[in-house]
C-alpha cells in the first residue's frame, strides 16, 4: 500500500521515489525544521519588536525642549482632568481641554473644539500627566486627521514638577 503522504519510516523504502531513507537522515530532517521554526519564530519577534520601536509619527519633547517651544509661544494644550487640573496645577499659558473621562473614554466635544482653533499645519504642545494619553493623542492627529506639527511632552507634567519648572495652581 502507498502512504498517500509520501512518508516513510526510517529505513523503508519509499515506493513513490524508491529511495530508502536512514534514520540519520530523518534525524537531521528534524533538526532541520526546528532550526527553521525557530529562525522564522526570531525573525519574526524581531520584526514586531523592530517595528514597536519604531518612531512615533509625532515629536516628543523633554523639559528642556518644551521650555523652549513655550518661549516662541507654541500653543500648549493640558488634556488632562479638570481634577487632575486643581490637585497638580497647570503650566503658565496652557490651554485646558480634556481629552478622555475618568473611564478612559474621548469626549465627544473634544476633536470639534480642538479642531476648531489648532489647524492641521500648526504646531502644538500636548500634555498631560505621564505622556501617554497625548501620545495616543499625538498619533490619532498625526496619522489620522493629518497634524503635522504635534509635539508631546514626553513624560507629562509629573517630570516638569520634579525638574523644579514652575506651575500655577488653579
Amino acid at each position: 500500500m502507498i502512504n498517500i503522504n509520501n512518508e516513510t519510516k526510517p529505513g523503508q523504502l519509499n515506493k513513490l521515489s524508491g529511495v530508502c531513507f536512514s534514520q540519520s537522515f530523518f534525524s537531521l530532517i528534524s533538526k532541520l525544521k526546528k532550526y527553521l521554526s525557530f529562525r522564522l519564530l526570531g525573525i519574526f519577534l524581531s520584526a514586531t519588536l523592530l517595528s514597536a520601536c519604531a518612531e512615533p509619527p509625532y515629536s516628543n519633547l523633554d523639559n528642556y525642549q518644551l521650555k523652549t517651544m513655550l518661549e516662541k509661544d507654541v500653543p500648549i494644550y493640558d488634556i488632562r482632568r479638570p481634577e487632575e487640573w486643581r490637585q497638580i496645577g497647570v503650566i503658565e499659558g496652557s490651554q485646558r481641554l480634556t481629552f478622555v473621562d475618568a473611564s478612559g473614554r474621548v469626549l465627544p466635544d473634544f476633536l470639534p473644539r480642538f479642531t476648531s482653533t489648532i489647524g492641521k499645519d500648526d504646531p502644538v504642545i500636548l500634555i498631560c500627566r505621564t505622556g501617554s494619553r497625548t501620545s495616543v493623542l499625538a498619533r490619532l492627529l498625526v496619522e489620522k486627521m493629518g497634524y503635522t506639527k504635534v509635539f508631546n511632552v514626553r513624560n507629562g507634567i509629573t517630570h516638569w514638577i520634579r525638574d523644579g519648572r514652575p506651575i500655577t495652581r488653579l
